[in-house]
């Protein structure tokens, strides 16, 4: 029974705390009103004043051309003396090989230089001259870099004349970027958005920009990009394997030539060879003949064989989703961002009304201890 009273009790005291904050709540409702506003007109504000941005994307997948020349054809070409060798292990491109592409230096570099149609330009003009002389962020993002952004500003201010660290860049080579250009680097790294399935096999890319059509171009020149690298790494070693035959073909060649030639001189001048000099003269000329002509022979096999290790290796991008122009921006969607700040403006305003009656009775709780 004292149970049962206890708990009518504290039943009671919930609905009174309830109907007390409900009640205070309510007087304070202009206060919750002009919060709930000033913060509506201020998500108004960030939705028209953000710039609209544009996101065009392209999916392909890359394909190996053929499997690894063993089983029965190279058992068939061991015994004709072929060797059809092993090639590169690995039919495929790694996936782990595409994000490491587009962190590089020469990479991003040459996404800098990409040519871009910007409205109001008579001609395309690169996406590092865009950002330096054409690009007006507008009146939010300024707002946002001197007061959010103003130690970052002075940061950068006092780095303007450095040089970043110099990374390696192609074979025997070293790449110097400039400050500008590493801020622009790392602007393109949150404009360019990179997704690989493994699973499945394809490669996406996206681009987000102020231009619509800039956006898809830059897009376009990343895919190609891309597959241009991937494709350069993944035959690299076949490449260099086959210009190495080929020199090696040449040399070899000259040389049986020029053996086949002194033979036939000496067959023709000596029709009817009599002495023992001239028979061990002939005998000379025809070994040396043979073992250039089994060489010769042997590294034209090698050749055919490597053109064809070559053509296996190199990979094949099907595309599944082309470029397109964007007709729709991506971003900003106001009603979302008008969303968001009329429900923190509320959120905020009730936080301020209870926290100022809590805020009294702990205050009256301090000075009593």
């Amino acid at each position: 029974m004292i149970q049962e009273n206890n708990k009518t009790a504290t039943m009671e005291d919930d609905s009174i705390d309830i109907i007390a904050v409900s009640k205070e709540l309510w007087e304070a409702r202009k206060t919750i009103l002009k919060i709930t506003l000033v913060f509506t007109f201020l998500g108004l504000f960030v939705a028209i004043f953000t710039k609209n941005e544009f996101t065009a994307s392209t999916t392909f997948v890359p394909l190996a051309q053929g499997k690894s020349t063993g089983g029965s054809l190279g058992s068939l070409a061991s015994l004709a003396g072929i060797s059809l060798g092993g090639g590169i292990g690995g039919e495929e491109i790694s996936p782990e090989l595409y994000p490491q592409i587009v962190n590089s230096i020469p990479f991003q570099l040459e996404l800098l230089n990409t040519l871009l149609t910007i409205d109001g330009q008579a001609a395309q003009i690169s996406y590092q001259y865009y950002y330096e002389n054409v690009y007006n962020p507008g009146v939010l993002a300024i707002l946002k870099k001197y007061t959010l952004g103003l130690p970052g500003v002075l940061l950068s201010s006092l780095k303007s004349g450095s040089v970043t660290a110099d990374v390696n860049g192609k074979e025997n080579e070293i790449i110097s970027i400039s400050q500008i250009e590493n801020s622009l680097i790392i602007q393109l790294t949150n404009q360019l958005n990179l997704a690989v399935n493994a699973e499945e096999g394809f490669v996406s890319i996206s681009v987000t920009l102020p231009e619509a059509h800039a956006s898809a171009e830059l897009t376009l020149k990343a895919q190609k990009l891309l597959q241009a690298y991937a494709l350069r790494f993944k035959t690299q070693k076949s490449i260099e394997q086959l210009k190495y035959i080929k020199e090696r073909y040449t040399e070899k060649q000259a040389a049986f030539n020029a053996i086949k030639i002194a033979l036939a001189r000496f067959q023709d001048q000596n029709n009817g060879i009599n002495t023992a000099l001239g028979r061990t003269k002939l005998l000379q000329l025809q070994s040396d003949y043979d073992l250039a002509f089994s060489v010769y022979s042997e590294l034209a096999k090698q050749l055919e064989t490597q053109q064809l290790q070559v053509k296996k290796d190199t990979p094949l991008f099907t595309v599944l989703k082309p470029v397109s122009i964007p007709s729709e921006k991506s971003a900003p969607k106001r009603a979302i961002i008008l969303a968001v700040y009329l429900f923190l403006g509320f959120v905020l305003s009730l936080g301020i009304v209870l926290g100022k009656k809590y805020l009294k009775g702990f205050k009256t709780a301090w000075a009593l201890k």
